[in-house]
């Protein structure tokens, strides 16, 4: 088994949910920290963040959204993009089905979403990765909507928020896949000659093409704690170099450490730290241009 199957595969974690059971499935979720059982409705209450080990947990897009923004302050946009199959691409299925597949598991609006909304009172524009699409993996729709994205931060003149969650490029779009690196990362020139702040939020796991283009591109580059954060996976990196590895490799307290990342914030605290980064870094704009 690859280390992207791995990281694509997640642990059984809903409990009570064998046909004997008469618990109401989502009711109780098992931590994958600490193996605790944890109450649903408590989690929600803490962002999905494990009080006993501080786990964070992965977040679809529309409950980090909830967290994230204002209450009733935001919109989703760019909801009529739908990946297709150009290439008629086939492995052990055809890239349609898989299409098929992730659309009724996460949703038709491919493996990310864009948003417009207030955070802490200061409107910004979000993109955000859908993990349990496909592993967030970047293809045609995901490359535009983060140029979508980035423009609408420079229509609005405001800061653009990427967070990423995301095993690499989709492979069955091929070279189309690898283009939408470069392409969101020239659109990323754009907001600095517009000094407007663009800030990276990397969640579990960023890898792959999407670590090694994009995600790096921030102003400033924070990480959830424990994120996994890297191109390749440990396994494949251990056997190429022949070494064993530092404990906690490619986690976000590593990367920190060796000044890879600005910071590790909880994500309870996103919301006041990106507040007070967002105000600091458009104040600064605005007396280098005036």
């Amino acid at each position: 088994m690859s280390w992207l199957t791995r990281l694509i595969e997640r642990p059984k974690s809903i409990l009570g949910s064998s046909k004997d059971s008469d618990t109401p499935d989502g009711l109780w979720i098992k931590c994958p920290g600490c193996a605790d059982t944890l109450y649903n409705k408590e989690l929600m209450r803490s962002d999905m963040v494990c009080p006993r080990c501080n786990q964070h947990l992965r977040l679809p897009t529309a409950d980090r959204a909830s967290f994230l923004f204002d209450a009733d302050s935001y919109d989703e946009c760019d909801t009529h993009l739908f990946s297709k199959d150009i290439l008629q691409f086939k492995d052990q299925k055809r890239y349609s089905d898989r299409i098929k597949a992730a659309n009724k598991k996460a949703g038709k609006n491919d493996a990310a979403r864009n948003y417009l909304g207030d955070i802490e009172g200061v409107t910004t524009s979000v993109t955000m990765f859908e993990f349990a699409y496909m592993g967030g993996s970047m293809g045609s729709v995901v490359g535009e909507k983060i140029v979508l994205g980035m423009e609408r931060a420079l229509e609005r003149g405001c800061p653009y928020l990427l967070v990423t969650a995301s095993g690499g490029a989709r492979m069955q779009e091929g070279i189309l896949s690898l283009m939408q690196m470069a392409k969101t990362s020239s659109v990323v020139n754009k907001l600095n000659e517009a000094k407007l702040p663009f800030v990276c939020l990397l969640t579990d796991p960023t890898m792959g093409g999407v670590s090694a283009s994009v995600a790096w591109l921030g102003d400033v580059i924070i990480a959830e704690p424990g994120a996994l954060i890297g191109f390749a996976g440990p396994r494949v990196i251990q056997e190429t170099v022949a070494e064993e590895l530092p404990e906690g490799f490619q986690r976000a307290e590593f990367l920190l450490e060796h000044g890879l990342v600005d910071a590790v914030v909880d994500r309870r605290e996103q919301r006041t730290y990106l507040k007070t980064l967002f105000d600091h870094m458009m104040a600064r704009a605005y007396r280098q241009t005036h």
